[in-house]
């Protein structure tokens, strides 16, 4: 379906983002911070997977891929299910991480998205997902929110590594 094959594809797009900004990044370069407070590469690729292996874990019903030993290897000091949303300075400074670590879990949520968007129909884009917000959420608006915000995410890291790359 070709609905389908396009959000497959922007999805894909947001994973080649991801590997170009984590390649070859130590975790002193995935910690560096912008006028020391500003969100760093680590914390943004680590909240951008953590929205999507969210949103998609809760419109597919299934587990998120975060809660199948991701978060003890990452070993944060955060809450089990803490995506990032309205971080303090003090929260986005305490995800460290490894490029590794990082592109490993984003891998597995890329697949886990791609499984799921490959077992959809066209009517399954129509439900209603969300029903806290007005209008009702669709699952085709909930898809195109986390394509949206992820992209962003995405773009905030390249900048941030682009900032990186001048300071050394």
């Amino acid at each position: 379906m070709v609905a389908n094959t396009l959000l497959v594809d922007a999805f894909g797009r947001i994973q080649e983002v991801v590997h170009q900004v984590l390649k070859d990044l130590s975790q002193e370069d995935l910690a560096f911070r912008p006028n020391g407070t500003a969100n760093s590469i680590g914390w943004l690729v680590w909240h951008l997977t953590r929205v999507q292996d969210d949103h998609i874990a809760d419109v597919a019903h299934t587990k998120q891929v975060w809660h199948t030993g991701w978060s003890q290897r990452f070993a944060l000091s955060l809450g089990a299910d803490d995506t990032g949303y309205g971080h303090s300075s003090n929260e986005v400074a305490a995800v460290k991480t490894s490029a590794d670590l990082l592109l490993g879990y984003y891998d597995a949520v890329h697949t886990a998205t791609v499984n799921y968007l490959q077992s959809l129909k066209d009517e399954d884009y129509a439900k209603v997902v969300d029903t806290r917000w007005d209008p009702p959420v669709t699952l085709e608006a909930r898809l195109v929110s986390v394509i949206t915000d992820d992209l962003q995410h995405a773009g905030q890291a390249a900048y941030v590594r682009g900032l990186l790359s001048n300071r050394k």
